[in-house]
């Protein structure tokens, strides 16, 4: 350049000021299965430019709508094996309630014939065991004087929900209309004259993990073994739960107690149980009960009613499970589309929820706004996720509860 003249030297001022929050992601790692659908896990942080360089932000000073996934679907390649089943036995009764089970069996996807289970197992498997129902038995019908009917419980098996499963049934909503059973009266609890048994005071066989849906019923939890035990009760949207204490066992001071959870109440207890009413402002109810000494416990009675103020949207669902197919946006009867709807998602407790999308248009990048994904919350932890444009995810819960909203 030396025949060329050169220019003077100048500086410029620029701008200086830092650049706003956002969202910084670390490849994702490696993905958790060696073939078939797996997740990877990668690293988002909030971070910010300033001066050139980078300072790492807390995330709530982030777009959270914005948010990328932590952890990612990823498929290395399609496996050669999976967990196959056989048809589903007959009801192990011919009344009341029963259940069925099938047999698994580990299958080559190529020559599709039966292998060692070895090659399969890195692969969940769907559950072998599920309750059934062969219809009321005859001494059990409403009107005969039993109370059988009036105690029945249902105990959904969860599988994971998979494309092929989740067509076979749409959102199996619990659509029941106000139930005609009577409320059990205490005194029909207490021992008669002539020796006849006491039947609520019988431990109830597997009574912890059950999920109740009648609209009444009583809950025996005495002389159960177990330390913890956990049971759960659902109603359609619009109904409210009361629970009341029958009687009561427990060694308060012993550490013993009640807890009582909901989406809108919490509450614990143990002195005075008898004279308590507990009411679940909503529509499930969750009862955890933790003993020390074994035979102690509660007997519960529970009614379900018109909830007195409403804690839904109209567009809003309940999914007791065990699968289902969840849509959005929902046309309500008139017309008009809410806003944000939700669907809320309750299982047996000790049982998990699996989400899986299968098909998400919530427009392309550039007409993407903050107002326009969606959320699934983890009701046990508290955690969210968020998704939105065209991602598809999969996602499990660590608890019994799951909660979707669709914004816009």
């Amino acid at each position: 350049c030396h025949p060329v003249p050169k220019p003077e030297s100048r500086m410029e001022v620029c701008d200086l000021s830092p650049c706003p929050p956002r969202w910084k992601v670390t490849p994702a790692g490696p993905c958790s299965s060696s073939c078939g659908l797996g997740l990877a896990v990668q690293l988002v942080t909030c971070v910010q430019i300033h001066q050139g360089k980078e300072i790492l932000l807390e995330e709530h000073l982030c777009p959270v709508a914005e948010k990328p996934l932590t952890s990612v679907p990823c498929v290395i390649r399609m496996c050669s094996y999976e967990w196959s089943f056989s048809e589903w036995t007959e009801c192990s009764t011919s009344c009341g309630n029963g259940i069925q089970t099938r047999r698994d069996f580990c299958l080559n996807l190529l020559t599709r014939k039966h292998v060692n289970p070895i090659f399969c197992r890195h692969f969940p498997k769907a559950i072998v065991v599920r309750g059934c129902s062969a219809g009321p038995c005859p001494e059990q019908a409403v009107g005969t004087g039993s109370h059988g009917a009036e105690l029945q419980t249902v105990t959904p098996a969860v599988q994971p929900v998979t494309a092929s499963t989740a067509k076979e049934a749409r959102s199996e909503d619990l659509d029941l209309s106000p139930s005609a059973v009577p409320a059990v009266p205490r005194e029909q609890t207490k021992e008669a004259s002539g020796g006849e048994e006491d039947t609520t005071k019988k431990v109830e066989a597997g009574v912890c993990g059950k999920l109740f849906l009648n609209a009444t019923g009583v809950i025996n939890m005495m002389g159960i073994e177990s330390s913890d035990c956990t049971v759960a009760i659902g109603r359609p949207l619009g109904e409210e739960i009361t629970v009341s204490v029958l009687e009561s066992s427990l060694n308060c001071s012993a550490g013993e107690v009640v807890l009582f959870s909901g989406r809108m109440m919490w509450r614990t207890g143990c002195r005075k149980l008898p004279l308590s009413l507990i009411n679940s402002r909503t529509n499930t109810l969750i009862v955890k009960q933790r003993i020390l000494l074994p035979g102690n416990g509660v007997i519960l009675q529970y009614n379900s009613r018109t909830a007195t103020k409403k804690y839904y949207q109209d567009c809003d669902k309940q999914l007791f499970g065990p699968r289902g197919e969840i849509e959005n946006p929902v046309q309500l009867p008139d017309g008009r589309q809410e806003g944000v709807c939700r669907t809320f998602i309750n299982v047996a407790p000790g049982h998990r929820i699996a989400i899986r999308a299968l098909y998400i248009d919530l427009g392309n990048e550039s007409n993407k706004t903050h107002f326009n994904y969606i959320l699934v919350r983890d009701v046990s932890t508290m955690k969210t996720m968020v998704f939105h444009g065209k991602q598809q995810f999969f996602w499990q819960s660590t608890g019994s509860q799951a909660e979707i909203e669709f914004h816009e």
